[in-house]
């Protein structure tokens, strides 16, 4: 047993800063049984959203020494190996949404999002039982997307929302994904590639693979999900003989958007 110095943040949408605690820290303990000890020796009223304690309801994300993380899956054993000695472990809440009380803060901007990407749009079923075929692969291809616990770490790390705060023109990775799981899925007919390219601002990421990165269910978000999406805007329009080609097969309507 050792007793760890840490630095919380508290405060509210109107402000805050870091306050000074101190608690012992045993084998095994994660950063959240710290917070969680915390609460109950020092600071019951520290608030902190956290649901399952096993990395997959996403509630805990907040940022550890600066780093984005989960705190139920981040281990104090690895936090203070990388701790400056005599420096105490600091705890914030993620930066890119604004914080509600300590630790918690406000991402129902995310819900609001979701609801302004076109939802699936299944084709007509292609057997007489009335069911679909799917070749495997392209079942597979969307299986990685599906693994999003939606901790929004990736969104926190995105420098579209948290340096330029333009949450009103870039739905973020997280959204990134969802939106390719649709577009990539065998069996869905809706094109989503003019809503990327204008509302969803999917022009603004820049590929830094920093959302990638921090996801803790180690999705490919940048290779697999957003330029395969930057692929098709860029198809449908940028690509002149994309153009011409639906000019000639009387798509006049598709051409047209891309002007």
């Amino acid at each position: 047993m050792a007793k760890v110095d840490f630095k919380i943040w508290r405060g509210d949408a109107d402000g805050g800063a870091y306050e000074d605690f101190s608690t012992d820290v045993t084998e095994g303990m994660v950063v959240l049984d710290s917070v969680h000890q915390i609460q109950a020796e020092s600071a019951n009223d520290l608030a902190c959203r956290w649901n399952c304690k096993a990395g997959k309801c996403g509630s805990c994300s907040a940022e550890v020494n600066g780093h984005p993380r989960l705190m139920c899956m981040t281990r104090m054993d690895e936090v203070l190996a990388e701790t400056p000695e005599g420096e105490p472990v600091t705890i914030q809440p993620i930066r890119a949404f604004k914080p509600v009380k300590d630790l918690v803060t406000d991402v129902s901007w995310n819900y609001e999002v979701k609801k302004k990407i076109k939802p699936f749009k299944p084709r007509q079923p292609d057997a007489e039982d009335g069911t679909w075929r799917m070749a495997q692969e392209d079942v597979d291809r969307v299986q990685e997307f599906r693994k999003c616990i939606e901790c929004y770490l990736c969104q926190d790390v995105c420098h579209v929302l948290r340096e330029h705060d333009l949450h009103d023109e870039f739905i973020g990775p997280r959204f990134l994904v969802y939106t390719a799981a649709l577009e990539m899925h065998p069996l869905d007919t809706e094109d989503r590639t003019t809503e990327l390219k204008n509302a969803h601002g999917i022009g603004y990421c820049n590929i830094t693979k920093c959302c990638t990165k921090v996801c803790p269910e180690h999705i490919t978000i940048t290779d697999n999900a957003i330029i395969p999406l930057k692929e098709r805007v860029v198809d449908k329009h940028y690509d002149p003989l994309g153009k011409v080609w639906r000019w000639v097969h009387g798509n006049e309507e598709s051409a047209a958007e891309q002007d």
